[in-house]
């Protein structure tokens, strides 16, 4: 490919896991893919790095504080520093032909809404943007004519399992789950589980926040609510299926009582790959898909009651409204509050549930409600967390 075909790419959350395994698929095929804009929150030193090895045109921190520090490890390049939210922005008007939303939380909804309204191929791998903001996003993309390429190895299965078929022949769709690490702990045992063990994922290395949604089951709610707004064959027609090996990533029946499945090792690079070449295929050296030796695949019913994360977001979506956001945001505080030892890991969803009983707010119309919302919810989960440690 010559140089004026290059794929041009920018990432956000560039120094986070998804971006350095996005930063790893390029390194395999460099000639084709030129980046212009990498992100990052705070990390100066990894993002001037990874700026400076893959000749980034533009590198930009959330956090305007470390701009000074940046700049001095990017001197004597021809990586430009910028930094806060209006440089984030800024990253996104660079038009690159294919981004990642990579940024955790709703800080990556302004950035990932900019660049869905150039009408060019973002991949998310942000949950809570599309589940705090769904309808709000997919209208973007629908207007501007973009391509949302889902990240995640559930809806990129989905994706794939759906590809050269028609959306009203789906009769059901089944979103998996490993279980986390305390898929067969009683209420009794998960009581005392502590943040070294939630964030020990058995078959993913994943970000500390991300692996206790894992351990809580939080991670398929938000999922179940991002499937629903990507792939509209109604919240009843999407299940979640609890299979350990993390084998099947999800699978699409058909209304012929086809069922079509991705398979693949437990590897987030194969579905970025997927993504990242789109439409095409490329070649990666991530572990193959040994079924001989796996030998065996086993599935389960999800245990609402032990698990009642996945209740709650079923339920969110199902009233509609800013309930998703509400969802989104008492989680994020409820787990950090656990991740620092402030709550206990079943607390966790007993915040969650009570924010959203308490909290009936008007249905959001533009990216400022939700993101009110969204601050109403921290504000009300964060004292439920002061309370509780009283």
């Amino acid at each position: 490919m010559s140089s004026e075909a290059k794929r041009s790419v920018s990432i956000f959350g560039a120094t986070g896991s998804v971006g350095t395994s996005t930063l790893d698929l390029i390194r395999l095929d460099r000639n084709n893919y030129k980046i212009l804009a990498l992100t990052a929150n705070d990390n100066a030193e990894d993002l001037a790095k990874l700026s400076i090895e893959f000749d980034a045109e533009l590198a930009v921190l959330a956090d305007p504080s470390g701009l000074a520090h940046l700049q001095q490890l990017l001197s004597g390049t021809s990586v430009k520093a910028a930094a806060g939210p209006d440089n984030l922005l800024a990253a996104a008007h660079l038009d690159a032909d294919w981004t990642m939303a990579a940024i955790v939380g709703c800080a990556g909804l302004p950035p990932t809404l900019e660049a869905l309204k150039h009408g060019k191929t973002v991949a998310l791998a942000n949950k809570e943007a599309l589940v705090s903001a769904g309808a709000l996003m997919m209208a973007e993309a629908r207007a501007a004519g973009a391509t949302m390429l889902p990240v995640d190895s559930e809806h990129n299965a989905i994706f794939q399992c759906l590809q050269g078929a028609r959306i009203d022949h789906v009769r059901k769709i089944t979103l998996t789950a490993s279980g986390g690490p305390f898929r067969t702990w009683t209420r009794q045992q998960m009581a005392s589980v502590t943040p070294q063990q939630a964030v020990a994922h058995p078959n993913w290395d994943m970000g500390a926040k991300i692996s206790v949604d894992s351990a809580t089951m939080m991670n398929k709610g938000l999922e179940l609510i991002e499937a629903h707004h990507l792939f509209p064959v109604g919240l009843k027609n999407i299940e979640i299926l609890v299979h350990p090996q993390s084998v099947i990533h999800s699978m699409v029946e058909y209304r012929d009582r086809s069922t079509l499945a991705q398979l693949g090792s437990p590897d987030m690079r194969i579905p970025i790959a997927s993504a990242l070449a789109w439409p095409e295929r490329m070649e990666t050296d991530c572990k193959p898909l040994d079924l001989v030796t796996i030998s065996q695949l086993d599935f389960e019913a999800p245990d609402l009651e032990r698990f009642p994360a996945i209740k709650l977001a079923r339920s969110a979506i199902e009233s509609g409204g800013g309930k998703p956001a509400i969802l989104n945001a008492a989680n994020e505080i409820a787990v950090a509050a656990f991740l620092n030892g402030t709550i206990q890991f079943l607390e966790i969803t007993e915040i969650v549930s009570r924010v959203l009983e308490g909290y009936s707010p008007p249905q959001p119309e533009s990216l400022d409600d939700i993101f009110a919302i969204d601050e109403a919810a921290r504000a009300r989960a964060t004292h439920l967390v002061e309370e509780m440690t009283v």
